[in-house]
């Protein structure tokens, strides 16, 4: 093989497997967060203000919980531009919406959503766990960043309660693998 094709197929290999880790991560990204509603907190002038943003999820393997989820949202020029770094304040409220139903097995930490949240190096994630002796769903939101971690995060927990005249209750550690 010449040296100029060599040369050629490095950034082919890292492109390739910059596209493999981004399929593998597809299913955390699946779903579509729903904006409920924003509200500026800084005013900018000719270009977006910052904002606090409230969005809206489902938990997709576990029907009957919904999580709230309130991020701020950088305006200004680099706003504007998508180029802005956005700060790791993030808030969560998760709750039981209806009769809960495990749609799998699950592993602790697993990933509910995942979103960028800088160009490159940093992203916030919603994960899951269930604390086993108490019957009740952790849901953890923390935003962490390639080079140093961020220690800024939110917990809330959702109890597997009777819903409605449906009395039976699953176990969340029937479906921890």
């Amino acid at each position: 093989m010449s040296t100029r094709l060599r040369f050629l197929s490095l950034p082919l290999a890292a492109g390739l497997a910059l596209a493999a880790s981004l399929a593998l991560a597809a299913p955390a990204a699946a779903q579509e967060p729903d904006l409920i509603f924003r509200k500026s907190t800084v005013w900018k002038f000719l270009t977006p203000d910052d904002k606090l943003a409230v969005y809206g999820i489902d938990d997709p393997m576990v029907e009957g919980v919904a999580c709230h989820y309130t991020q701020p949202e950088r305006g200004g020029v680099k706003g504007m531009l998508g180029v802005a770094e956005e700060v790791s304040d993030i808030s969560i409220a998760c709750r039981q919406i209806g009769p809960i139903r495990f749609k799998g097995k699950m592993e602790q930490g697993d990933i509910v959503y995942r979103e960028s949240r800088s160009l490159i190096f940093k992203k916030m994630q919603i994960v899951r766990g269930c604390d086993a002796k108490r019957n009740v769903l952790v849901y953890l939101v923390y935003s962490d960043r390639l080079i140093e971690g961020s220690p800024k995060n939110s917990t809330t927990s959702v109890p597997v309660m009777p819903w409605g005249a449906d009395t039976q209750v699953p176990k969340c550690g029937d479906f921890i693998q």
